[in-house]
Formats: C-alpha cells, sequence, structure tokens
C-alpha cells in the first residue's frame, strides 16, 4: 500500500505551492495563497499570527479562502467563516473499471465557462475560471453536442507534488447520474497518473458517503481526516 509522506500531506496546499505549483503562488512572508480565479486555497508556514496577518494582506475585501487543518490562533483581522471535514483517499491498485464506450473530451481553457457552470452545481465557489490550468481535465459532453456544449460530467487534477498527483472536480450533472460517467473519468485520470509513476490521491467532504462508496468501489483507501478552515478578512462586507 502506497503512504502518503506526513511532511507532504499535513499540509498539502502549503507544499504544492512551494514546488510543483510555484507559479502559482502568490507570496507575502510565510503566508502563500493560489490567484483568487485559480483556486481558493492557501497555506503558512506555520499557523502563527504574525503569518495569518501576512495572509490577511493577501486577502480582497469581499473573498474568503481555505486553510488546511482547525489550529489556528484568533488575530483582530481575522475571521473564521466555517470548518469542513475531509477524507484523505489514496489508490493503492488499478482501477477497477469496466470497459466503456462513454465518449471521453480532453477539455482546455476554451471549456472553463462550462467546467464552471457544471461543478457549481455540486460545489458552488470552489472551481474557477482558471481552476483547469492546474492540470489536465477530461469530461464528457451530452451525445451529439460539439465544442463549448454543456458538460454531463467531468473529472482532473487539482494539486500537484513530487510524486503525488490529486484528482479533482469530480462532477456529474444530476440528470446523467448512474450512467458510470464518474467512474470513467476518475479511471481516465489515474490512467494517466500511473502512465507518469505518480500515485493518485483525493480528498472528498465526509459528508458526502456516496462519494466515499464510489471510490472505495473502485480501490481507494481512507488514508485519514483533515479539517479544512475556511477563513475571510474580518473587514469583509460579503462572502465569495
Amino acid at each position: 500500500m502506497n503512504v502518503l509522506p506526513e511532511e507532504l500531506f499535513a499540509d498539502p496546499v502549503w507544499h504544492a505551492l512551494n514546488t510543483r505549483h510555484r507559479r502559482f503562488a502568490i507570496v507575502e512572508g510565510e503566508a502563500r495563497r493560489y490567484p483568487i480565479d485559480v483556486a481558493p486555497f492557501a497555506a503558512l508556514a506555520k499557523p502563527t499570527e504574525s503569518a495569518l496577518r501576512q495572509l490577511h494582506s493577501l486577502l480582497a475585501s469581499d473573498e474568503s479562502i481555505w486553510l488546511t487543518g482547525s489550529s489556528y490562533p484568533d488575530v483582530p483581522e481575522i475571521r473564521k467563516e466555517e470548518t469542513l471535514a475531509c477524507v484523505k483517499m489514496v489508490l493503492t491498485r488499478e482501477l477497477e473499471v469496466k470497459p466503456s464506450a462513454i465518449q471521453l473530451e480532453r477539455l482546455t481553457a476554451a471549456d472553463s465557462a462550462a467546467m464552471v457552470a457544471l461543478t457549481d452545481v455540486a460545489f458552488p465557489g470552489l472551481f474557477r475560471s482558471r481552476t483547469c490550468d492546474m492540470g489536465v481535465y477530461y469530461g464528457v459532453r451530452m451525445e451529439g453536442s460539439g465544442a463549448g456544449a454543456p458538460l454531463m460530467a467531468m473529472a482532473g487534477e487539482r494539486l500537484v507534488l513530487d510524486g503525488y498527483t490529486e484528482i479533482s472536480g469530480v462532477c456529474t450533472h444530476p440528470e446523467h447520474r448512474g450512467k458510470g460517467l464518474a467512474a470513467s473519468l476518475i479511471a481516465r485520470v489515474a490512467r494517466d497518473h500511473r502512465e507518469q509513476a505518480v500515485v493518485s490521491f483525493l480528498h472528498v467532504s465526509a459528508a458526502n458517503t456516496h462519494a466515499i462508496d464510489l471510490y472505495l468501489r473502485l480501490g481507494f483507501v481512507e488514508i485519514g481526516r483533515v479539517t479544512l478552515t475556511r477563513i475571510s478578512r474580518a473587514d469583509s462586507a460579503q462572502r465569495s
């Protein structure tokens, strides 16, 4: 079984922004964040008051952003909005997916609006206009539709670390669930990872038991749990 190294996965956002995703990093002292149109994630070298104040300087007044973990000190400049319990999973073997005639398409930046529209059905605000720049994405369109048409389902890559790549953006429109679309898309992304000799991992909300059951059936195993914390500037007048 592949074991995710604790030094990487205690805060994968921090390590992504300091290694394979350094090109995205917006930096202030010990704080790092993705651009607002790429992903609503940030990280700190250490959960200190000074690092939180540095992150505060990187936040727009009308946005919120997610940090890995829940043990952050209280500082007047930062408001803690909510927490989200997530399950960490890793793929330990080749996916068990039956051959399918489903036509998968590699998506590009030109498909960004369609990708955001689909993912907003399931997790509003987490997928942004340039999230697709973080990795490779595949999708399934309505039968007989061409480029730019609405997507029935999609999946792709988010956090990229040395030797590990996260599968993310897994989403099927409610009207097209139960057709095996998600399994086919996940298998396609995982096959890329296998060919690249990297390990597939993912995060999923602990409350999303349907997705967790699917991942377990496909061959993923739970290797831990993590809490995410959503924060914003204390002077924010609205939330993103």
